[in-house]
């Protein structure tokens, strides 16, 4: 009986293209059914294999497993469960995820990957460089409402993920495609964030990489490019909506320390962030000092990120902390610029969690005192107000659940004594710097100083002082853009009677 094809093939001796499995079925029958003498029934049995090609990739070194568009057939992962799922395309992590074949979920073939609550798809591997367009499917579960998704990328081998594009909506029964435009540069991995949160489920289907000159960036194993609907063009790193009314300079009142970008000004160096600016102390691994603007355009219903983190930004001969830097200490990661008040973006809610918006505060002073100061502030908003806020500490020495410290992470982070806070709050508008230096009615300048322990208050309002008490404690020049006497008749101010 003559050996299967695909069984102890011979060295190729050909190129040519394979035949149909069909044709070579039928020549297999008629060569075993026809009488033929062993050396030629032989000789056609080896020009039959000759014609089974093989990836000119040597044998030493293979090529990656990669390959796209990644359809999800081939996938089995039958529970929500975190856990990993081997694709053709390489290695994933699906979390609150699987792989859906229902009739109710709606995808392009048999197959769509489905999501829940926070479900995330995370690429385990790397794609090639040169990708410049990713394409992705997505649609809403059965009859569920619709759901929002975000594609994420990391170009460090999955350390560190940063969000390309506009969050996506999948309000429809169809598989529809989003395009993200991304920059081709090294290796890249993706990750698709369902982001809502709620008790929609969502489709996602065929992932397709284009690379800059060869289409699609595949490996061994490849499928052929799927046929893909008109896309919607999305470019990278494109911002939200417009905002509903306009955000303004965070150093509009001006820079309390005179903080500048120079490495060398290592304990009064200055981040200008688009959430916030900050003058960080890394001889003391805290911020001095951060300002922000706070109004209607900031607020939305982007979730918390809770994603602590270095804050890259800083020059390299800069003490980096981390969130392992407050761990045992007894003080929580008291954020200045709190994530509460940067809730219209997911980008502008993550840059609240960077190491470089912290203090060590007691966990009273942060989740009674100035979480209710805090809500205070955007109750304003509400009401139709606008406010520009800086908060800061000073002092060494405060009392956690150990009981008194004075530094965190071996001496890298100061807990400061006391957390103070400075709050200029008027109606909503324009030419917020002319309005206050006119002196409006409306206007209030509202400062608070609180004792960094567990011991304090609750009732924010109990620490109520003056613009110029907390001047004299901390050196700093607040409201330094305001004219002269405009500043010293604001700075004077206790707002004991109007804080309602």
């Amino acid at each position: 009986m003559p050996t299967p094809i695909g069984k102890g093939r011979l060295p190729i001796l050909t190129n040519r293209p394979t035949p149909p499995k069909s044709i070579i079925r039928t020549n297999l029958r008629a060569l075993t059914a026809a009488p033929m003498r062993p050396p030629l029934l032989l000789l056609s049995l080896i020009l039959l294999a000759c014609t089974q090609t093989t990836p000119d990739t040597p044998a030493s070194f293979p090529a990656p497993p990669v390959g796209f568009p990644e359809t999800f057939e081939a996938g089995t992962k039958g529970a929500y469960a975190a856990g990993p799922e081997a694709l053709p395309s390489g290695p994933w992590l699906f979390e609150e995820a699987l792989i859906g074949s229902a009739d109710q979920d709606h995808k392009n073939g048999a197959r769509a990957a489905r999501l829940r609550g926070r479900g995330r798809l995370t690429m385990r591997f790397d794609a090639p460089a040169g990708v410049r367009r990713i394409r992705i499917s997505s649609a809403r579960y059965g009859q569920d409402a619709p759901s929002t998704w975000e594609l994420w990328l990391s170009r460090d081998g999955g350390r560190r993920f940063e969000r390309a594009g506009l969050p996506v909506t999948a309000a429809g029964f169809l598989p529809t495609v989003r395009t993200f435009e991304v920059a081709p540069s090294g290796p890249l991995r993706l990750q698709i964030r369902k982001t809502d949160n709620g008790a929609g489920r969502l489709n996602i289907d065929d992932i397709d990489l284009d690379g800059a000159a060869t289409g699609v960036v595949a490996g061994v194993g490849a499928a052929p490019p799927a046929v893909l609907p008109p896309a919607v063009v999305v470019p990278a790193g494109a911002g939200t909506l417009p905002p509903a009314g306009p955000r303004e300079s965070h150093l509009t009142l001006g820079n309390p320390s005179g903080a500048t970008s120079d490495p060398l000004n290592s304990s009064n160096f200055l981040l200008l962030k688009p959430q916030y600016a900050c003058a960080y102390n890394a001889r003391r691994g805290t911020p001095t000092w951060v300002s922000w603007h706070l109004n209607a355009a900031w607020l939305g219903q982007a979730p918390r990120q809770d994603d602590f983190r270095p804050d890259a930004a800083l020059p390299r001969q800069f003490y980096a902390v981390t969130p392992q830097s407050y761990r045992g200490g007894g003080f929580d990661r008291g954020h200045c610029c709190p994530s509460g008040d940067r809730t219209a973006d997911l980008d502008d809610n993550s840059a609240t969690f960077l190491m470089t918006n912290m203090l060590p505060q007691a966990p009273h002073n942060n989740q009674q005192t100035w979480s209710a100061l805090e809500e205070y502030a955007r109750s304003q908003v509400r009401r139709g107000q606008e406010l520009y806020i800086i908060m800061g500490g000073y002092g060494q020495g405060g009392t956690g659940t150990n009981g008194y410290v004075t530094t965190l992470d071996q001496g890298r982070v100061t807990v400061p004594a006391r957390i103070w806070k400075v709050l200029v709050i008027l109606p909503e508008g324009r030419d917020d710097l002319a309005r206050i230096s006119a002196g409006s009615p409306d206007l209030r300048v509202l400062a608070v100083d609180t004792p960094n322990d567990q011991a304090v208050s609750p009732d924010w309002r109990q620490y109520l002082t003056s613009v110029d008490a907390i001047e004299a404690a901390t050196g700093l020049d607040l409201l330094s853009a305001l004219p002269v006497p405009v500043q010293a008749r604001l700075q004077k101010l206790v707002d004991s009677g109007r804080a309602q």
